[in-house]
């Protein structure tokens, strides 16, 4: 039996993840984990609450790893289990009337984060047209409030 990890070619686990994770799943951390960050981070203003949530959330996502690879948009699910556990950490606010806490995460994304339309769709597992026609309106109405 060898260790998966002896190759070069494979990721260290990152902290607090089990030692065997599928390929994938570490590709997918690897991938996601600055992004999901960032987004905490706004949330989150101790950099320490933003990493524990986001690493919260990979853990439930590595207990779903299966079942969300048979779904048909894993990263979209990925994306709502960050989001509820940041959530979860995050103190309660009364809630913004004529506001989408969806298009508050694009609005984060894009306009705090700096992330592009693709990028955005990337991480919360939709599409382009979609996210930039969300933008377009969330600026058009939070610009109608000026």
């Amino acid at each position: 039996m060898t260790n998966r990890h002896a190759s070069a070619a494979e990721p260290p686990p990152g902290p607090g993840e089990p030692e065997d994770v599928p390929l994938e799943f570490a590709a997918f951390c690897e991938l996601h984990r600055p992004r999901y960050l960032s987004y905490a981070r706004v949330w989150l203003t101790e950099h320490a609450d933003a990493a524990t949530a986001v690493q919260q959330a990979f853990a439930e996502i590595a207990v779903q790893w299966r079942e969300l690879l048979t779904s048909p948009n894993p990263t979209a699910l990925a994306w709502q289990i960050l989001r509820g556990t940041v959530a979860e950490h995050t103190p309660e606010e009364t809630p913004v009337p004529d506001r989408h806490p969806a298009d508050d995460d694009l609005a984060i994304l894009h306009y705090v984060v700096g992330l592009a339309a693709p990028e955005i769709a990337d991480v919360i597992g939709t599409d382009t047209a979609s996210v930039a026609g969300r933008l377009r309106r969330t600026m058009l109405r939070e610009a109608s409030g000026w």
